[in-house]
């Protein structure tokens, strides 16, 4: 094994790793009034480990060895796709948190640090080729959400999200362990290159009885009927920073990582877990779709909503082909800016003392009181409804068609049709905040920071991010190459 090459790889876990550890002494010795500057610092590493990742995207398939630590990690260019995707979405969390946190004054010094140690474990998460890595990567992550979720200490309902998501995930991952274990014991290894080389022709009873574990663990990582249940009362009870960061990083890693072992460890068994993944995918389209619509908190409806788009975001990978795996993360971009976009237009949401307001009803004659912020919220809600022009309807358009290719067109049939009923709660949403009468309640504003983001999430999914679209389909197929060969 060459150590030069492997410390290389893995170049951005160690900046991550040290800096968590300096930045986390500054914040003991000098306490909660260094949270900012500890906030711009994680942003600051983030941008630098998106240095260290995005060489092996631009280059490529040609770009050199990318395996590392004797085949347990993959420095290759579709874990540089999800890393790049991971550190923007942090960023633009630790970007809008300090000013949510300051109105209560519970900003907090570790929260930046958790928050990097988070996107540490993800960072392993998206790049380990083998069960052990996977398994480490994903706790990692965990530990440090458990903790985010539950931040807000004076807030019952923070806590309450805090303790639902520490033992239904603790319940996951005893799924998805004793599911690597049944693969462990059926192929007697756990390298994924190994899995895959040994689950050829028929696949024993205890090997799929693995698959379908280690697949059923990774569907709550994701939030993936029917293992959604958690998302909605963690999304709501946590602090919206945190909803925002669970619903755009987390997701990405769970989702590449869940590409990763579908693709790589289990690639050569499709058959036995591609009927899986098209009952999940078509039953998080419906259940997202319908628990969407009596939902009166705005923060419970986008996690429906999140739960909506895990469903088409899976058609792409029951795909099996490298254009599915291509149109997944295609739609996983987009996904990404039109969640960061959906809520910092939720964290500007504020009345005249400054509280935060997630009452759908509020939201009413918005259009009137505050025309930008009611246009940005009804272009993503439209993004997210996949109307076109806006940049969301590509998204879609992507996967239906990598389903098509593969003949999967039963699939892709009911995913346009069950996409109908997803657009009734976005529509009603945009019906609310520029047809009904104005209920006086947003009143506050955001900050430039808030602002900035906007624009740039606006600008990503208008009709001008289908300028992007050949740029971002070359990056997504390099990343979809190195996963499938």
């Amino acid at each position: 094994m060459d150590w030069g090459q492997s410390l290389r790889l893995v170049g951005a876990e160690e900046l991550f790793s040290v800096a968590g550890l300096i930045l986390l002494l500054i914040a003991a010795w000098v306490g909660d009034k260094a949270a900012r500057a500890i906030s711009i610092a994680t942003v600051a590493v983030l941008a630098a480990g998106a240095a260290f990742a995005a060489p092996a995207l631009w280059h490529g398939l040609a770009g050199g060895p990318v395996s590392a630590f004797a085949g347990q990690y993959a420095g290759d260019a579709f874990s540089s796709f999800a890393k790049l995707l991971i550190y923007s979405a942090a960023g633009a969390t630790l970007i809008v948190a300090p000013a949510f946190f300051d109105r209560t004054r519970s900003m907090r010094a570790e929260f930046p640090i958790l928050v990097l140690f988070a996107v540490l474990g993800m960072g392993m998460m998206v790049s380990a080729t083998s069960l052990m890595t996977l398994y480490i990567g994903l706790e990692l992550n965990s530990l440090a959400a458990y903790v985010l979720a539950s931040f807000a200490r004076s807030d019952g309902r923070s806590a309450e999200a805090g303790l639902k998501y520490f033992v239904l995930g603790a319940l996951a991952s005893g799924i998805l362990l004793f599911g690597m274990s049944l693969v462990y014991g059926f192929t007697g290894t756990v390298s994924f290159a190994g899995i895959n080389a040994v689950l050829t022709g028929e696949i024993s009873k205890g090997a799929l009885f693995g698959v379908v574990f280690v697949l059923a663990g990774l569907a709550f990582k994701i939030s993936a009927v029917p293992f959604h249940m958690w998302t909605p009362d963690v999304y709501e009870g946590a602090p919206t920073p945190v909803t925002m960061f669970f619903a755009s990083a987390p997701k990405v890693a769970a989702l590449a990582l869940t590409m990763r072992v579908a693709l790589d460890a289990f690639g050569n068994q499709a058959a036995a877990w591609q009927q899986i993944v098209i009952a999940v995918s078509l039953a998080s389209i419906v259940v997202g779709a319908l628990g969407a619509i009596g939902q009166r908190n705005i923060k419970r409806l986008l996690a429906y909503s999140s739960i909506n788009n895990v469903g088409f975001m899976l058609i792409g990978l029951a795909a099996a082909t490298p254009r599915g795996a291509a149109a997944m993360l295609v739609y996983l971009a987009i996904y990404v800016a039109m969640t960061i976009g959906g809520f910092v237009v939720v964290l500007m949401l504020k009345d005249a003392d400054g509280e935060p307001v997630e009452d759908i009803a509020a939201l009413a004659g918005l259009s009137r009181s505050r025309p930008g912020l009611a246009a940005a919220m009804a272009m993503v809600m439209f993004s997210l409804a996949g109307i076109p022009p806006l940049f969301g309807f590509w998204g879609k358009f992507v996967v239906f068609q990598a389903a098509v290719e593969a003949n999967l067109v039963i699939l892709a049939a009911v995913g346009i049709a069950a996409s109908v009923i997803g657009a009734f709660y976005y529509l009603k949403v945009v019906k609310i905040m520029y047809f009904d009468e104005p209920a006086g309640r947003i009143a506050g504003k955001g900050d430039a920071a808030h602002g900035a983001l906007l624009i740039i999430a606006a600008l990503a999914i208008s009709p001008l991010g289908y300028l992007l679209t050949r740029w971002l389909g070359s990056l997504a197929a390099t990343a979809a190459s190195a996963l499938i060969a």
